[in-house]
């Protein structure tokens, strides 16, 4: 590589890496000379970038955070402004943007000044998200030390809590995170069980990079979105959900996770959904309720039984009477529904 301002690009964006490179290993990437490497080191310093050297015989060239922040166009306020709004979006699965706002969020948080670092944190600390996203909350710096060990290759230990409770300690080979739109995975392979596994990642506690390298393990798919797709399915039956709305497909499209699907209009102030989902019906009858309009469950029989029991259950926790309550009359209490199964479905 022959173009200087190209290959520094190249180089700073393998130090934003969160690991510590050899000047053999980034001369091979870069297919230059090690001197080359070592005089492209010297220019980044002379940019301002803190980049450290260790000596011996597997030593190497790591980004570190300096004294001040390196020269990344952005001031202190913007920097402090956007890592704040990675660790506020990083502990729920953001539709679309998952991985890459982990990956910016891992690389920020390496080189900030302790200084800058306390800030977000007190920030962080004192303000709360008025939303959250359905999915349950994840400690921006688990995600970030996982992604680090992800793309550093290196073997990480923490503790588990499986779905029935129990706590173990694991040490895996981390091969990817994956979000599913409400939770966050990781996909790695287990040293313990010898065998690849998916973690959810807000059971996942105290996560540390052991600091031992490993070459990458083929994937029994070869794709980890498709690996977590399968192991859900195991996990999961498969759901063919119709369901009707009263309500234009637009509104019922706005309050719907992306991932169940677009609802098909079937008339100017209706529409009907067909998806499949492997989502527990659970969490499906809670976010077609929270659709917040009519609508009517065709199938599968297993959600129109849940949903008549539930319903009875809401009734049942409703059964104060308007006369019991005082200035209220039984004509100024309307009635609400959670939603109607087809007749035939019980």
């Amino acid at each position: 590589m022959t173009d200087t301002p190209a290959r520094l690009l190249n180089l700073l964006s393998l130090l934003q890496t969160p690991r510590e490179w050899p000047g053999s290993e980034l001369a091979q990437r870069l297919d230059v000379s090690p001197r080359t490497i070592r005089r492209d080191i010297d220019r980044l310093r002379d940019l301002g970038y803190p980049v450290e050297a260790s000596k011996g015989a597997i030593g190497g060239y790591r980004l570190v955070a300096g004294a001040a922040m390196p020269p990344l166009l952005l001031d202190d306020e913007e920097a402090v402004a956007i890592a704040v709004g990675l660790r506020a979006g990083a502990g729920h699965a953001i539709e679309g943007i998952e991985e890459a706002s982990v990956r910016a969020l891992a690389k920020l948080e390496q080189v900030l000044p302790s200084r800058l670092r306390r800030r977000v944190s007190t920030l962080q600390a004192a303000t709360m998200p008025l939303t959250r996203g359905d999915g349950a909350t994840i400690d921006a710096r688990t995600l970030t030390v996982i992604a680090s060990a992800v793309t550093g290759t290196e073997r990480l230990r923490f503790g588990y809590r499986s779905g029935d409770g129990t706590e173990t300690k694991r040490q895996v080979e981390p091969y990817r995170l994956v979000s599913t739109g409400r939770r966050w995975y990781l996909v790695a392979y287990d040293l313990g069980r010898e065998d690849w596994r998916t973690f959810r990642v807000d059971r996942v506690s105290d996560p540390v990079a052991t600091g031992a390298r490993f070459t990458a393990r083929e994937l029994p798919t070869g794709d980890a979105a498709e690996y977590m797709a399968r192991s859900m399915a195991r996990m999961q039956p498969r759901l063919e959900v119709d369901v009707s709305f009263a309500a234009p497909a637009e509104f019922v499209v706005a309050r719907l996770p992306p991932y169940l699907g677009v609802p098909e209009p079937t008339g100017p102030g209706s529409c009907r959904l067909r998806t499949t989902s492997h989502d527990s019906l659970e969490w499906l009858a809670l976010r077609l309720a929270l659709v917040d309009c009519e609508f009517t469950a065709h199938a599968p029989v297993q959600l129109t039984d849940y949903l008549n029991d539930l319903g009875a259950r809401l009734t049942r926790a409703a059964a104060e009477t308007p006369a019991d309550r005082p200035g209220k009359a039984a004509a100024e209490t309307p009635a609400h529904g959670l939603g109607k199964t087809t007749p035939g479905q019980r």
